[in-house]
């Protein structure tokens, strides 16, 4: 199905191309319309054409090492999926399934080519959208990386884990050893200077009855207190490894873009001074 220039318009990475640029685009590409549950492609398979979102909705996954599937992306109208492997003529990384009825303009690399021979200014354009689309996924990384993981932690404290923290964190001081030294020492001298009427005399076996049981009740309440350490540390390793792996992903996905469109750039650029020669 032809597609309308006016539908173009509508897609960012198309947004600043003038009405010649999106005429000669929209008699390239066509509106293709996807079934409910009607796969678009799978892992693996050869590089084919791209796609730009119209209307609909479609679900763009992968499956990780476990063999696990993962959701890659859930594309909103305007946005695009499967460019990387149509760029660089490589197999799909991930698949692409309509969760509902689904309209998609249709994009190659033949499209894009006989843009860029027709209108090779239009290149820059799509390059400086690209470009902006680089700097947003620098600026979400840089937020997200910055993000506290102690609000997250907090999120999911218990009333028992504070109570756990409180009292490790007063068992743990010099508050606790100082006031529990004096306490221990008016203890013995009191029933020391008591003598026979004391009601704990030498060797103080009420005392050291408490004592096991403080060290009794002490003891597990300072291991969980540790072991919610011991959660947050992973906590945040595993946030700064989800921060890492996406600015690497992203930034190597538009920076290959990028190269990829600059390069057809120079082509086109040698094309035009032969001609002109």
């Amino acid at each position: 199905m032809a597609c309308n220039p006016d539908v173009l318009r509508h897609v960012p990475l198309f947004a600043l191309l003038d009405d010649d640029e999106l005429a000669v685009l929209a008699g390239q590409v066509e509106l293709k319309r996807f079934a409910l549950r009607e796969r678009i492609y799978k892992i693996g398979d050869p590089s084919g054409p791209a796609y730009v979102m119209v209307t609909g909705h479609v679900r763009v996954n992968t499956v990780d090492e476990d063999q696990q599937e993962v959701v890659i992306d859930e594309p909103a109208g305007g946005d695009f999926f499967g460019f990387a492997s149509m760029l660089d003529q490589t197999p799909h990384q991930t698949g692409a399934i309509a969760l509902e009825e689904t309209v998609c303009i249709e994009v190659d690399r033949h499209d894009i080519t006989v843009l860029l021979q027709r209108k090779p200014l239009a290149g820059l354009d799509m390059m400086t959208v690209l470009g902006r689309q680089f700097h947003a996924s620098q600026q979400l990384v840089r937020l997200r990386a910055t993000r506290d993981p102690n609000e997250l932690i907090e999120e999911r404290t218990t009333h028992g884990d504070r109570i756990a923290d409180s009292v490790a964190r007063f068992g743990g001081s010099w508050k606790f050893i100082i006031s529990f030294g004096v306490v221990l020492a008016i203890y013995t001298a009191i029933n020391v200077t008591l003598g026979h009427s004391a009601w704990d005399p030498y060797p103080f076996i009420l005392l050291n009855l408490f004592l096991s049981m403080l060290a009794a009740i002490q003891a597990p309440v300072i291991m969980m207190s540790q072991n919610r350490q011991d959660t947050k540390d992973r906590l945040r390793g595993e946030l700064d490894y989800d921060v890492n792996r996406r600015a690497e992903s992203e930034i190597q996905g538009l920076a290959r873009k990028l190269n990829l469109l600059d390069e057809k750039i120079d082509d086109m650029g040698d094309l035009l001074r032969k001609r002109a020669s």
